[in-house]
Order: structure tokens, then sequence, then C-alpha cells
């Protein structure tokens, strides 16, 4: 069983910046996934971005492509989600999703285990 603890949201003004975390405790495997995910009130959940655990396999979400960066620490055992150049449209509740099957996928239904969420709020 693996337990997903996001933290790092907050308010932000338009263009800032803002690191999320998520502390994974129990084991992760190298061939895992990691990803992030956000839901803004009356929508679905978004695709964000994915990574593999072991490192050098990544996925973005178009709406984030080049101002958003994920990144993993293993020794932390923490994924990160690096935001910059920070748009309204960002404001949402933000997720990170362990896939303890092999392969990136960015549909939602393909994770396994699901953070609480941290809320990420862009406004000036």
């Amino acid at each position: 069983q693996v337990q997903l603890v996001e933290s790092g949201g907050g308010l932000v003004q338009p263009g800032g910046s803002l690191r999320l975390s998520c502390a994974a405790s129990g084991r992760i495997s190298s061939n895992n996934a990691m990803a992030w995910f956000r839901q803004a009130p009356g929508t679905e959940r978004d695709f964000v971005a994915a990574i593999r655990w072991s490192g050098g396999e990544v996925v973005y979400a178009d709406s984030v492509k080049g101002r958003f960066t994920i990144s993993r620490d293993h020794v932390k055992n923490t994924l990160y989600l690096h935001m910059n150049t920070l748009k309204p449209e960002d404001t949402a509740t933000y997720y990170c999703a362990l896939r303890s099957r092999g392969g990136l996928r960015v549909g939602a239904i393909e994770y396994d285990f699901w953070g609480q969420g941290t809320q990420v709020t862009v406004s000036s």
C-alpha cells in the first residue's frame, strides 16, 4: 500500500511560480509511473504531467508544456511539480497519483493511488 501526501499549494499572482511536493510512503518500483492531475470545480480531473519513477521518460499536457516541470527524488521518495508563468486558468486542486503497473498513461483511471490534493489559486 502506498500513501501520497501533497503540499506546496497556495495563492500566487499571475506570472508567479510554485513548487508542489508529493511525499510517498511505501515502496515505489522503478517501472512505476507517478503523475500530477488537476481539477477545477465542476470539471473533470485533467492530466498535467507524468514521469516514470526510474527517470528519463516524462509526458506533459499541452496546456502546461514549457511552463511546468515534473521531477522526482528517489532518496526522499518525493514527486515534485515546478510551476512557472502561472495563469488564472491553472487554478485548481492538484493531485498526485501513482500507477503501480508499467507504462506512462494520461488517463486518471489508469492510476491506482491518489493523494488528498492541494489547492493552487492564481489570482491578482
